[in-house]
Formats: C-alpha cells, structure tokens, sequence
C-alpha cells in the first residue's frame, strides 16, 4: 500500500493545506478581476498571488534570483518536508515535478528581438535546480501531460514505490498564470469573461488560476491518513484540444480505477471532477459518469475556488479532496445553479455533510489525456 503522509498547497487562498482547506469550507474563492495590462489588454477573471504574498513566504528560503514558478515549487515542497522527517537527501526517496508550462514566463521578461533563454525555459532545468536546492540525491523526473499532469505525477509516484525503486516520493505541481497561457486560451475563445460556473446551463468556459501543491508518498502508514487506491490513465484520440464526445474513455479510466481497488460506485462518496466549465468538457465529463455508474454520486469542481491550475490541479483537488473526506463533507461547486449537462449528474452546490471512506479524483486534458484515481481514509 502506499500512503500520503502530508501534503501543502501554496496558492492565492493561502501558504498551508490548512489555510486553502479553510478558505474553501468558508466559501471563498481566489479568483478576482485582474487588471494587470502586462497580461491583458482588457481585464480578466483569474486566481492570482497577492503581490508580495509569495515574496513574504519565501524570503527566508534562499530563492534569490529564482522564477514566480521555481519559488512556488520551493514553498510548497518546503511546506511538506517540513511536516516529516523524509528528506531528498535520502537515497530512497525519489522526486517528481508536474508542470505544464514551467518557466515559461521567461518568454514575457525578454527585450524585443532577444533569444529566449530556451536552456533556462526546459522543464528539466528547473527540475534539477529544485532538486539541488534540497539536496536531491535522485535525478528528478518531469511529468507533463497536459491538464492530468498532477494526478498523472502522484500515480508514476506510486508506481515507482510499489516498484521497489523508491521507499518515498516528493511529487509536487505548479504552474504560473502568464501571459502566454493566458493568450492561448483566449485564442480558443475558452476564457469565461465571469467566473468559470463548472456544469452550469451558464458555462461560459474557463478560469485560469496559479500556484503550487506537494504531496509526500510513502510505503510507510506512519503519520498518514489516506492510502491511495488504483489509479488509470486513457486516451481519447479524438482531437488535438477538444475532449470526447462519447465521454467512454474518461469512463474506463474512472472504471478501472475503481475496480482495481476492489470498489463499486456505490463505495464511493464523492467525485472530484476536473469540471474545466467549458461547454464540451462538462458535457464530456458528465456522460462518462453516467458510463461509470457514478451519475447519482455527489460530485464537485474546485474550479471555482483555485480557477483551472494546470499542472497543479490534479495535485492541489486531491489535497484539498481529502482534508474534505477526512472533515466528513462534500464540497459545493462554486458557481453551479442549473444542470448544463445533457446527462444530469449529482453536482453538489452546497456543502453536504457525509462521511465517506473513499472518493475519486478525474482529469481530463488537451490531446484527449484522462486520469482517475481512488483515494482512500485511513482513520
């Protein structure tokens, strides 16, 4: 078995998985109006770092010279380790780092004309830098998967410690709002011009958000309060962005998953979807549940909390999923009034009070990549 011995988020609702944790069962939402002209020509709705918060948390950690995207991993990751006595340094302890974009911010900080610094934009750069900055005596390993990146980085971590390769896993995910992402998907016209309303009738699509997650895996329970469960990865092969339109292939993924770990659907207390809010991932997300024999179960998106994370997402809802399950509650999907599905799902718009023992975290992503994964209580 391998278990999630702690975990941090650092993000606009706070430096700790107690402070984001909070924010959320208050209701409160990192997303606000941006009117930043360095990322926009007109205001947007996005989930951003309060200037000088991420500045604040990070002075004391040796990050001078670092990227907004190096210094989110360096927080979070500190946060965690903080929490154990499971250390880098350690020869059986291995590191992953889930991104989609890395530093590409160093794209926007160039005088005109100049060569981007394509050395200093490589994800395995950075990865190494982390590593060294805590001692890493493993090579770090990249997974970057599109929008399942995150949850895709927690099950290699898994694989790698039930492999024997590993005792411990750091696997921690960022991504950094930029203009470039920004652009990309106002190019797709996806960008809501409110707050993203995941499986609402008034979906417009998404909001984009920042910041950065870490979970510690290990094959040792001590301290730990959720095992993981089966986890499976498909693939559409429908469309370079756009996702299924039949909704099957997320569902064999979620049906795998929930069978590998010896579960029906009737096991599971609550979905957490990826619930982007655009039109057709929704749509798409809501028939595999029906597919998967979930359609009555509860099911959330934090989409309208931390906006759509990338990277980070998968890492920072299933962090975020289990401090739910282990406070014995479902969350609200912030923004949801009316179903927008053509296949009604159980979406929870108020906080329900339900004990569950095991809940499914899903992401779907660009190039038509699906996760699922069973996570479970240990208390």
């Amino acid at each position: 078995m391998i278990f999630v011995v702690t975990d941090n988020i650092v993000g606009p609702l706070g430096n700790t998985t107690r402070e984001n944790f909070n924010q959320v069962l208050e209701g409160n939402s990192g997303i606000s109006l941006q009117e930043n002209t360095a990322y926009a020509a007109a205001p947007f709705y996005g989930a951003m770092m309060a200037p000088g918060q991420l500045e604040a948390y990070t002075g004391d950690l040796n990050v001078k010279g670092y990227t907004k995207f190096e210094r989110l991993l360096v927080a979070s990751i500190n946060g965690a380790l903080q929490q154990t006595a499971i250390r880098l340094s350690d020869p059986r302890t291995g590191l992953i780092i889930s991104t989609t974009k890395g530093n590409i911010e160093l794209l926007e900080q160039l005088p005109a004309n100049t060569t981007p610094p394509l050395h200093d934009m490589q994800l395995a750069t950075t990865a190494k830098k982390i590593a060294a900055h805590f001692h890493a005596v493993n090579p770090p390993v990249v997974v970057s998967s599109a929008c399942i990146s995150g949850l895709l980085a927690i099950l290699t971590g898994q694989r790698f410690i039930a492999s024997g390769k590993y005792d411990h896993v750091v696997v921690a995910g960022a991504d950094v709002l930029t203009r470039f992402v920004l652009s990309g998907f106002q190019s797709f016209l996806a960008v809501s011009a409110a707050p993203c309303k995941p499986f609402d009738a008034g979906r417009t699509g998404v909001t984009l958000g920042e910041g950065a997650a870490t979970v510690i895996l290990s094959n040792n329970p001590a301290g730990a309060s959720f095992v993981l469960g089966t986890g499976a990865v498909s693939n559409d092969a429908n469309h370079i962005s756009g996702p299924s339109r039949t909704g099957k292939e997320l569902s064999a993924a979620m049906q795998q998953a929930l069978t590998g770990s010896g579960l029906t659907p009737a096991d599971i207390g609550f979905v957490s979807a990826h619930g982007t809010a655009t039109l057709y991932n929704d749509e798409m997300e809501a028939k595999a549940l029906h597919h998967a024999g979930l359609a009555d179960v509860p099911v959330n998106s934090l989409k309208g909390y931390y906006g759509h994370t990338l990277g980070a997402a998968g890492i920072i809802e299933a962090i975020v999923s289990m401090q739910a399950m282990k406070a014995g509650v479902v969350l609200p999907t912030k923004g949801y009034e009316t179903s927008g599905v053509s296949m009604p799902v159980n979406v929870s718009n108020t906080l329900l009070q339900k004990r569950s023992s095991h809940f499914l975290k899903t992401v779907s992503g660009f190039g038509g990549c699906n996760a699922a994964m069973v996570i479970s209580s240990i208390i």
